[in-house]
């Protein structure tokens, strides 16, 4: 009976659905092995077809994500194995989230290979099939926040780099606080090229070019003046040798 207890938990796995277009995600959960075992042995990023899944999803493209195991330990991309391993990880890798300064923490993670050991399965609708899938395709949730990137409003919109209206397009919200005038709230956009920007990266190069060129003089100088004193100090010793000479020279004729 424990055996067959195990079994049948292992069988078990949720899928946590996401649809971009939309905004919506839903979670299913599947107990039949052999629509499970069609997902076994795929990787991160790895397209599956939806059919295998049943006919509500047929025609759909489902993308792998990531995932969690029964523990809670996540997948982690590039790591190219179905086991657990635990990696030493730093600032900027995935899994991990720095606490301090300079700190690095060895870590349990899960590979990218899907296997049975994984709980929630993470995918994403790549391409959507013939039928509506209730939760995810029939309903729109708007987005809170828009895209703070020039280049990515412009992706958003389908705007044009001539156009130069991103300012036009930034998602506003409005913040109303109790006892407040409700105020309007937007992204200040980073990496917009303005009149404003172009002066400044010019004015960094000329500032860069400039300091360049005045440490070679400097450089120069210091070279010059070093010679100036080695040459100084030659005379001087040379100059010394010879009064040496001449009063040995003295020494020995008296």
């Amino acid at each position: 009976v424990q055996g067959g207890g195990r079994e049948s938990s292992a069988r078990t796995m949720k899928f946590n659905v996401s649809n971009p277009s939309t905004g919506c995600q839903k979670v299913i959960e599947i107990e039949d092995e052999r629509k499970l075992r069609e997902f076994y042995d795929k990787r991160m990023n790895q397209e599956v077809l939806g059919d295998v899944l049943g006919e509500e999803f047929k025609g759909y493209i489902f993308k792998i994500s990531g995932g969690n195991d029964k523990q809670g330990f996540p997948m982690k991309q590039g790591i190219m194995t179905p086991k657990r391993v635990r990696l030493l990880l730093r600032k900027g890798a995935s899994c991990y989230r720095q606490r301090r300064k300079g700190e690095r923490k060895r870590k349990s993670v899960r590979g990218c290979i899907v296997s049975s050991d994984i709980q929630v399965l993470n995918l994403v609708i790549v391409k959507k099939g013939e039928g509506e899938l209730p939760g995810l395709t029939d309903d729109n949730v708007p987005r809170r926040l828009g895209p703070k990137r020039a280049t990515r409003i412009r992706k958003l919109f389908s705007l044009e780099k001539a156009d130069k209206a991103e300012k036009q397009y930034r998602v506003k919200r409005e913040v109303a606080k109790e006892g407040k005038k409700p105020t309007i709230k937007m992204p200040k956009i980073q990496r917009l090229v303005t009149p404003q920007r172009i002066q400044r990266k010019r004015a960094a190069k000329a500032f860069k070019i400039a300091n360049a060129e005045k440490t070679r003089t400097e450089q120069a100088a210091y070279e010059k003046l070093k010679a100036q004193r080695a040459k100084e100090a030659k005379q001087k010793r040379a100059e010394q040798a010879s009064k040496r000479r001449s009063q040995n020279s003295a020494t020995k004729s008296s």
